[in-house]
C-alpha cells in the first residue's frame, strides 16, 4: 500500500520533469482512450461541419431553383428574360429559320398603293378630257381603236404567263359576258362624256360602286343591310339632282340645253349599271381566270361589238386634225397605264382605301371642266356630286371595315 502510494504520488513527478512515458496499463489505456476520444470527437465535429455544409448548399440550390422557376413563370408571360442572349430560350426561338425569314422580309412602302390609286385617277381623268375635247368621233369609233391598242399590249402577256386565250371550259360564258358587259360600260361613259358637262357625267359613272352592292346581293346572294338601302337612295337622289329632267324642275329650274343632257344622263346611269354588272361576273369567276384573260377577252368583244355597230350606224371617221389623232392615240396608251396601275394598286393596298382615293377623280372633273372649258358648275350639280361622293366613300368605309373585323377575328 505505501509503495503503491509512493509510486502514484512520485509519477507526476517523473513525467513532468524527464518527459518519460509511463508504460502502466491504466495510464496508456486512459491516453489512448482520450486520445481516440478526441479524435472520435473531431471526427464528429468534422461530420457536424461536413453536414452542416451540405445543408448549407442544399438549402442554396433550392432558393436558386424556386428564383429560377419565378423567373421562367416571368418571363413567359412578359417575354423578357435577365439571362444572357447565348443561354437564352426566347434567343434561340428569335434565331429560327422562320423568325429570321420573317426578319429578312421586305418591309412594304407605306402608301404605296394608295400612289398607285392615285397615279391611276390622274389617267383616268385626263382619258376623260381628251374625250371630252375630241368631238367629231363617235364614242363607239373611240372604243374600237381603244380595244384594238388593249389587244396589242395584252397579247405578249398572254403567251408569257402561258394562261391561253380561251380560258378554262366552265368559265368561257362569263368570260364573254364579262367581255361584252364592260365595253358597253365603256362606250356608253364616253358617250356620257361628249354630251353633257365633264363633272357631272363623270359623278354619275362614279356611283357604280352603290349599283354593285344592290346586284350582288340580287344574283349573288350577298348580304345587304339597311347601309346599303341609304347609300343607293343618296346616289339616286344625287343622279337626279345632276341630270335635272325638265319635268321634275321645269325648263327655268333645270338649265339643261336641250335633249343632250338628258341624252348624256342616261347614258351615264346605264353606263354605270353595266359596270356594276362587270363587277358582279368578276365576282362570279372568283380568282380562278387570270387577270390578263380576262382583259383579253374584254378587248376582243369589245373591238368586234364597236367594228359591226360603228359599221351599221356608218359613223366610220378619221380626224382631220393631226392633234384629235394624237389625242385617239394617247387615249388608248393612257388607259393602259391607267390601268396597269389600278391593278398594282388594288395588289398592294386594301380595295376600300383605294376606291377612296378614286373620288379625286371628281374633284379633278370639276376642275379640268372649268380651266379647259369654263364651265362653271351650279349649285345643283354641286349638291349631287356631293350625294353621290359621299354614299360612295359610305359604301368603301364599310366594306373597308367589315374586312379589318373579319381579319382581327382570324
Amino acid at each position: 500500500m505505501g509503495e503503491c502510494t509512493h509510486c502514484t504520488r512520485e509519477t507526476p513527478a517523473l513525467t513532468a520533469e524527464d518527459d518519460v512515458a509511463v508504460l502502466f496499463d491504466d495510464v496508456v489505456g486512459h491516453e489512448e482512450r482520450s486520445r481516440y476520444g478526441q479524435e472520435e470527437e473531431e471526427e464528429e465535429e468534422e461530420r457536424g461541419d461536413e453536414q452542416t455544409e451540405e445543408r448549407i448548399q442544399l438549402s442554396s440550390r433550392d432558393d436558386d431553383n424556386d428564383e429560377e422557376a419565378r423567373g421562367g413563370d416571368v418571363s413567359r408571360r412578359g417575354r423578357a428574360t435577365l439571362c444572357l442572349p447565348a443561354f437564352c430560350v426566347t434567343a434561340e426561338r428569335a434565331s429560327s429559320p422562320a423568325a429570321s425569314a420573317r426578319e429578312e422580309k421586305p418591309k412594304r412602302c407605306p402608301g404605296l398603293g394608295l400612289f398607285y390609286a392615285l397615279l391611276a385617277t390622274v389617267l383616268f381623268s385626263i382619258i376623260a378630257l381628251l374625250v371630252k375635247s375630241i368631238q367629231e368621233v363617235h364614242a363607239i369609233e373611240i372604243s374600237a381603236l381603244r380595244c384594238f391598242f388593249q389587244i396589242l399590249f395584252i397579247l405578249p402577256m398572254l403567251i408569257y404567263h402561258k394562261t391561253g386565250f380561251l380560258g378554262p371550259r366552265d368559265k368561257r360564258v362569263f368570260l364573254v359576258l364579262r367581255g361584252f358587259i364592260g365595253s358597253n360600260a365603256m362606250i356608253l361613259l364616253y358617250y356620257s362624256v361628249q354630251h353633257m358637262p365633264l363633272a357631272d357625267a363623270t359623278v354619275i359613272m362614279f356611283s357604280n360602286p352603290v349599283f354593285t352592292s344592290l346586284l350582288a346581293w340580287i344574283f349573288l346572294k350577298e348580304k345587304c343591310t339597311i347601309w346599303d338601302c341609304v347609300f343607293t337612295l343618296f346616289t339616286i337622289t344625287g343622279v337626279i339632282l345632276i341630270a335635272r329632267p325638265s319635268f321634275l324642275f321645269g325648263e327655268h329650274l333645270s338649265g339643261t340645253k336641250g335633249t343632250d343632257h338628258i341624252k348624256g344622263a342616261v347614258a351615264g346611269v346605264a353606263g354605270a349599271i353595266a359596270a356594276a354588272f362587270t363587277f358582279v361576273v368578276l365576282r362570279k369567276m372568283g380568282k380562278s381566270v387570270h387577270y390578263y384573260l380576262s382583259v383579253w377577252y374584254y378587248a376582243v368583244v369589245g373591238l368586234i361589238e364597236s367594228v359591226i355597230v360603228v359599221t351599221i350606224l356608218g359613223e366610220w371617221k378619221m380626224p382631220n386634225c393631226g392633234r384629235d389623232r394624237w389625242m385617239l392615240i394617247l387615249i388608248t396608251v393612257l388607259g393602259i397605264v391607267g390601268q396597269s396601275f389600278l391593278i398594282k394598286a388594288l395588289q398592294t393596298e386594301k380595295a376600300g382605301p383605294v376606291a377612296l382615293m378614286r373620288t379625286v377623280d371628281v374633284v379633278l372633273s370639276f376642275f379640268f371642266q372649268f380651266i379647259f372649258f369654263n364651265i362653271t358648275p351650279t349649285w345643283w350639280s354641286l349638291a349631287g356630286a356631293l350625294c353621290v361622293v359621299a354614299s360612295t366613300c359610305g359604301v368603301a368605309v364599310r366594306k373597308w371595315y367589315s374586312s379589318s373585323r373579319k381579319e382581327l377575328k382570324d
